[in-house]
């Protein structure tokens, strides 16, 4: 009886042990979920603030609630409001012990720490005294909206009344620029001569006397046919009050400022190396843009190579074809070749874009076993702006009622050069820029927070690397258009030659230009504007190669480790399903699933 007494007492005590056990465990585990909860909404309260900050976001994402809204970005109380945002977030951050977050979650704590860091450091250098450029600033993004076809919304009559609302703080804006300009001026901080006079022809556009023919009037011309007559009439009025009294006199002021006062106090060097701090700030932007500790020496060095070895692939093409001159001729050659110039007419080259598109679907299968719901359209871009413009891909919405758009700059279709198209469009469109943009912005496994990100490093690298997969995908079997293709990938190793070269080399736009032409064919017009786009935003164009070769070394590596168990559509999901992160990120997270496949 003893013995059957004592097992009972000590079962008894194994049981109450192990509950105890138990309901500490599971004290733990509501912890822990209680923490990664209130991580969860901290990032979604970090979004939300970050929306009301910057509306021009939210109505590029498709959320409508800030369409009226347009505060005044250059204003010293909205930079004091930008640094207490993100201090806040990082000191939030310094708080959570990332071993209690799930494995998204820690990708999600470094990236917001590295967001909120970038952009503090941001605030120590004067980027309000550049508010204007020829590509860049959010004048033309407003002019974007004004034509009524992006993402600024009119379909309503409470959509057109947001829009006049958002004006008046545009205009709060544009008076500010002018200001900040000329505090520029002063300081030593202005644009080189040869970008303000790009600038000046695009003000012009929207400073003439005819309201009825003005950009934005345009969604006066467009107004849905269930508005009322009523309705139509009063918008109408306010409309034309609008732009006949406030726009097109604001417009003129900020015209006649850039011809007059502006041009005058320009600068004559090409490099951000001559404002004051500027060799600091091109450091940050190296940082900013392409996620990374590269020096501007280590990028040069690294873009030589990169030049050295394309061109030796040019060569093979040149002998392909039969030229018989030097590879500088032939890029002469191509760039003048009229049977590379086939169309008149702006549509025709809006169809051959969709017949590459159309000759591609048959294979994306074979990469890709993920693909967006969003839908695509291929658009030419707007006048006022396509003098300047790149060809460039503008995201769909978060709900995906707004598709992703390819948009093509023709100012002259009979001089519209087909040569390099087939890599264009796998870098702009399919499977670049609106695969990656709208696979994240789809994936319900991210925040907004994530889905919404952008890091040039590994959005433009992702999209150079695309243009690698043409000969997959049915293409470049043309040696022309495999020759547009090195010629694009040469373009981007080339920018990181002249990037660094102007900017921290001390090189003059015109040297830039001639390294340009004797490496590539592309015309010396559109080179002239792709120098002139690096002048205005130093170290952005350093992102695509360094982007590219990053996700290239994974892939290598992935096979490499993985041997027959890799799988290109896995590797592809991989880089995708991650969303837009810093390299650094991306490469641990490659490491992991090739550690997790072979354990």
């Amino acid at each position: 009886m003893a013995k059957h007494h004592l097992f009972f007492i000590l079962s008894i005590f194994f049981l109450t042990a192990c509950t105890n056990t138990i309901n500490k465990k599971n004290e733990v585990d509501d912890k822990i979920l209680k923490i990664r909860q209130d991580f969860d909404l901290m990032v979604n309260d970090y979004y939300e603030e970050g929306l009301k900050l910057n509306p021009i976001n939210a109505t590029f994402t498709g959320d409508n609630r800030y369409n009226n809204s347009f505060p005044n970005f250059l204003s010293d109380e909205y930079r004091q409001k930008l640094k207490s945002y993100y201090t806040k977030y990082i000191d939030e951050l310094s708080r959570i012990n990332i071993s209690n977050l799930d494995e998204n979650q820690q990708i999600t704590k470094n990236i917001l720490k590295w967001e909120c860091q970038i952009n503090l450091d941001e605030l120590n250098f004067h980027e309000d005294y550049f508010p204007i450029d020829q590509m860049w600033t959010v004048n033309l993004v407003m002019g974007q909206f004004a034509s009524g076809k992006s993402a600024q919304p009119f379909k309503t009559v409470q959509d057109y009344k947001n829009w006049l609302e958002r004006l008046n703080g545009f205009l709060v804006w544009l008076n500010s620029a002018k200001d900040k300009m000329k505090e520029g001026i002063k300081a030593g901080f202005v644009l080189p001569k040869s970008l303000i006079v790009k600038v000046i022809p695009q003000l012009g556009a929207l400073a003439v006397d005819d309201v009825k023919n003005h950009l934005f009037y345009q969604p006066v011309l467009n107004m849905p046919d269930t508005f009322s007559a009523e309705d139509k009439k009063e918008l109408t009025e306010a409309y034309t009050k609008m732009i006949g009294e406030k726009i097109i006199p604001e417009f003129k002021k900020l015209h006649d400022f850039m011809q007059n006062e502006y041009l005058p106090a320009g600068r004559e060097t090409s490099g951000i190396w001559d404002i004051p701090n500027g060799e600091e700030y091109y450091k940050f932007q190296i940082k900013k843009y392409t996620t990374t500790n590269m020096t501007a020496d280590q990028i040069h060095q690294l873009g030589l190579q990169e030049v050295e070895r394309i061109t030796a692939e040019m060569e093979k093409v040149k002998q392909q074809v039969g030229f018989k001159g030097d590879l500088k001729s032939f890029f002469n050659f191509v760039r003048n070749d009229k049977n590379l110039m086939p169309y008149t007419e702006p549509k025709q080259v809006l169809d051959h874009f969709q017949n590459i598109y159309d000759r591609i679907k048959p294979h994306l299968d074979e990469l890709f076993d993920n693909k967006p719901k969003t839908k695509f359209e291929i658009r030419e871009t707007e006048k006022f702006r396509e003098k300047s413009a790149s060809a460039e891909y503008n995201p769909g919405s978060l709900d995906g009622t707004r598709p992703g758009v390819f948009y093509v700059p023709i100012p002259d279709a009979t001089k519209y050069n087909v040569y390099s198209d087939e890599s264009l469009f796998l870098h702009e469109a399919i499977p670049g820029h609106h695969y990656q943009i709208s696979l994240t912005q789809e994936n319900d496994d991210l925040s907004t927070f994530r889905k919404t990100i952008w890091y040039s490093g590994y959005g433009e690298g992702w999209a150079l690397y695309c243009e690698s997969l043409g000969k997959q995908l049915g293409l470049y079997t043309d040696p022309f258009q495999y020759f547009g293709r090195l010629s694009q990938e040469m373009h981007r190793a080339i920018r990181l030659v002249v990037d660094t070269g102007i900017h921290a080399e001390k090189w003059t736009r015109e040297q830039a230009i001639q390294y340009s032409m004797d490496h590539e064919a592309d015309s010396e017009e559109s080179i002239t504007a792709e120098i002139e786009r690096y002048m205005a935003n130093p170290g952005q164009a350093l992102s695509y190669k360094i982007g590219e070769i990053k996700i290239r070394e994974l892939r290598d590596l992935a096979k490499e480790k993985l041997g027959n168990k890799f799988d290109i559509r896995k590797f592809h999901n991989q880089v995708l399903s991650t969303g837009c992160v810093p390299l650094e990120i991306l490469e641990k997270k490659i490491n992991n699933w090739i550690t997790d496949l072979n354990s």
